[in-house]
């Protein structure tokens, strides 16, 4: 049963490999799923990292602790991106075998790649994603995952379909907010009625003056599906964040975790607002969220740090003193499963085929917060959103806002 199943998958990606730049994995008629049998005891996870800059090496030297995983190969647009990475991994297995790559099409069409980290600036990580689920390749994502609403409700269907294991990278929601959760859940506060989120604000239009192109960098295809613009060092070295042509500012970096956060103690983690009312200067003096619960999110104005919360019965942190975080109650969360962390959590549902505590559907939900909160402080406009068929109510200019036109020939699907 077991030979079976692995000369199965083999076949799968074989067939991937030949038809994926002919963009016909998409016609495919079954999911490809490998079963937690095809992981024997002795085997290894064969991994590879894309998108090598400060916080793609970070996470992959935590993959690189666990011994259920091999690490074969890395890919950068950044020459000495991908060689830092490679040292790492050659360091780690006492030896030079690790490939690297400016192309990350030569990974997902590897056939022994079982799973890819992707930790490039956030407007690459659809297509990316996409492609690595559509090939058979499970995917560790780096947060904010979406740079669009839209790319994520392709994300989390594809992910369906082809039966991938994908994981947010928003390891704060559990591992440093769990002490809300438990008091929350616990009914330390009553019925949680109001939360607030400090973390940045949107992103807004590149401004950096055009520079040198150096060598060692090819920025055509760093710049992948955002528009055309001149080099600017700082956007190859981690400062792209402020520009909305490839990330969402504060509110998706930062707001997918602090966000996150408040949505998984909200129990508001896998649907969505109906109501996002952007700050006026007089009547509202926070962007707000409400749910149909009547539970509202604001950003900024907590008292707590990165998060606060009021319920029916009383407010955390204590106002008298925020740093005070007496013990909760006894109750169990379902959070991780496996051991180590959110990389432990993904490893082991991996083989599992279980969801993983950041599964797709959480994290494009909160990411879709994150960018509802961005459109309606880029339009100053009150936007009706349907959490249930992810639409704008009466408004197609704000509709127009869920997605962006993708720069050829790097268009998804």
């Amino acid at each position: 049963m077991l030979q079976n199943s692995l000369i199965m998958q083999k076949q799968i990606k074989k067939f991937n490999r030949r038809n994926f730049l002919k963009k016909s994995a998409a016609t495919i008629p079954l999911p490809l799923f490998i079963p937690s049998s095809a992981f024997g005891a002795n085997e290894r996870i064969n991994f590879a990292g894309i998108g090598m800059g400060g916080r793609g090496r970070g996470d992959l030297n935590s993959f690189l602790g666990f011994s259920e995983i091999q690490t074969s190969a890395v890919c950068d647009v950044v020459q000495s991106h991908a060689e830092q990475a490679k040292s790492s991994v050659d360091r780690r297995y006492g030896n030079n075998d690790c490939k690297t790559y400016i192309d990350y099409r030569e990974i997902i069409m590897r056939d022994d790649i079982d799973a890819v980290l992707i930790a490039t600036p956030d407007h690459w990580h659809a297509k990316i994603a996409i492609e690595a689920m559509t090939s058979g390749k499970d995917v560790f994502c780096e947060k904010p995952e979406t740079l669009t609403i839209r790319e994520g409700q392709m994300m989390r269907d594809t992910a369906r379909r082809f039966g991938r294991i994908f994981s947010g990278g928003s390891q704060r929601v559990w591992g440093d907010y769990n002490w809300f959760h438990r008091m929350i859940y616990g009914g330390a506060i009553g019925e949680v009625k109001e939360a607030w989120v400090n973390v940045g604000g949107p992103s807004g239009e590149c401004y950096l003056p055009p520079e040198p192109l150096p060598n060692g960098v090819d920025w055509n295809r760093w710049l992948g599906p955002a528009p055309w613009r001149p080099y600017h060092p700082a956007l190859t070295r981690g400062g792209f964040r402020p520009f909305r042509d490839y990330s969402g500012g504060g509110m998706t970096d930062w707001g997918c975790h602090g966000f996150g956060g408040a949505l998984f103690a909200c129990n508001l983690h896998e649907t969505g607002p109906v109501k996002i009312t952007p700050p006026d200067g007089k009547d509202v003096q926070q962007l707000t969220y409400e749910f149909a619960s009547g539970v509202k999110i604001y950003h900024g104005g907590g008292w707590g740090g990165i998060l606060s919360f009021r319920g029916t019965e009383n407010e955390i942190p204590f106002r008298n003193n925020s740093k005070n975080r007496p013990s909760p109650p006894s109750v169990h969360i379902p959070n991780y499963k496996g051991q180590g962390g959110l990389s432990g959590d993904f490893i082991h549902c991996v083989k599992s085929r279980e969801k993983p505590f950041r599964d797709i559907e959480r994290a494009h939900r909160t990411a879709t917060h994150c960018h509802l909160g961005n459109i309606a402080y880029w339009l100053k406009r009150e936007i009706t959103w349907d959490p249930d068929k992810e639409e704008v109510l009466g408004d197609p200019e704000v509709s127009r806002w869920l997605d962006r036109p993708k720069r050829e020939p790097f268009t998804i699907g």
